[in-house]
């Protein structure tokens, strides 16, 4: 079988996060995927069969399988456009139903997503503490104009708004550690974020995923997005959104919203074919 690599949220031919992209006839057993997510390495892998007039879709890291994945959706719709031509293609998730839209135009391959409905509430000062003692971090790291939250769209995401860019690229931490305590609280990411001139920085901490660092995450920006717009903390309905540069891969996030409360948030990108050949992966007898 094989598998296209795809990075979504790149900037031209640089950067983006890499995913595996597998479009096939019938779904294959839980644990083909898993090993096949392992075997391929990048943070996300979706696998997409048809289904009705649309894809029912499945995403995997290296170590889990997570309910939605904005970069690996981003991905998949730059992989449906080649294979079907431009289009909205629906989308079946474990826990919900999304849209698809992705273009290729002279070689030029972009997507955008219609996120889950999104939510915030509240984070504890137990659990606030906890994530910052881990990421390296004090309370005086913390930005005074946007609260520390626990976000949706699709996923669970903890936000960690900082004070300065200075902070933000020190983030580390023990990944094990770090899989624990995010795996315990049914995290898929720790989103730390810090706005300068119009433009939102961000690093995300995908632990749970065995994953580090993740170089664009597509369901906490339309994470942030909404609660942006529901806590009041947004008079804008784009925003922008710079990740991976700490990493050296240069990613992009355009977020778009309603001014409807917990409504989809609209996420988009560009995206660049990581290779002209697929990747070849072994298909084990037992297909489901």
């Amino acid at each position: 079988m094989k598998i296209q690599e795809i990075a979504a949220f790149s900037r031209g031919e640089s950067g983006g996060s890499p995913a595996g992209v597998w479009l096939g006839e019938a779904p294959l057993e839980r644990d083909h995927m898993q090993s096949i997510a392992a075997e391929i390495g990048h943070s996300e892998t979706a696998f997409a069969v048809p289904e009705g007039n649309g894809w029912r879709v499945r995403y995997f890291s290296p170590s889990m399988e997570v309910p939605f994945c904005g970069h690996a959706t981003i991905a998949l719709g730059a992989a449906l456009a080649m294979a079907h031509g431009n289009g909205v293609f629906p989308l079946a998730l474990n826990d919900a139903e999304i849209v698809v839209e992705g273009r290729h135009n002279a070689g030029q391959l972009s997507a955008a997503l219609q996120s889950p409905p999104t939510s915030h509430r509240e984070l504890g000062e137990a659990q606030l503490m906890r994530y910052l003692s881990l990421l390296g971090y004090r309370h005086d790291d913390l930005a005074q104009d946007m609260a520390p939250a626990l976000i949706h769209a699709g996923a669970d995401h903890l936000l960690l708004p900082l004070s300065s860019r200075a902070a933000l690229s020190r983030l580390d931490y023990d990944l094990d550690i770090g899989a624990r305590m995010m795996r315990d609280d049914g995290l898929v990411t720790v989103m730390c974020v810090v706005a300068m001139d119009s433009v939102y920085h961000c690093r995300n901490a995908f632990a749970a995923g065995g994953v580090k660092e993740d170089p664009a995450t597509g369901s906490a920006a339309a994470a942030f997005g909404g609660y942006l717009r529901d806590s009041g903390q947004s008079s804008a309905n784009v925003l922008d959104i710079r990740q991976g540069d700490d990493m050296g891969v240069p990613s992009q996030i355009r977020v778009e919203f309603s001014d409807v409360p917990g409504s989809s948030v609209r996420v988009s990108g560009e995206a660049r074919l990581m290779s002209a050949a697929a990747r070849n992966v072994e298909v084990c007898e037992a297909e489901v």
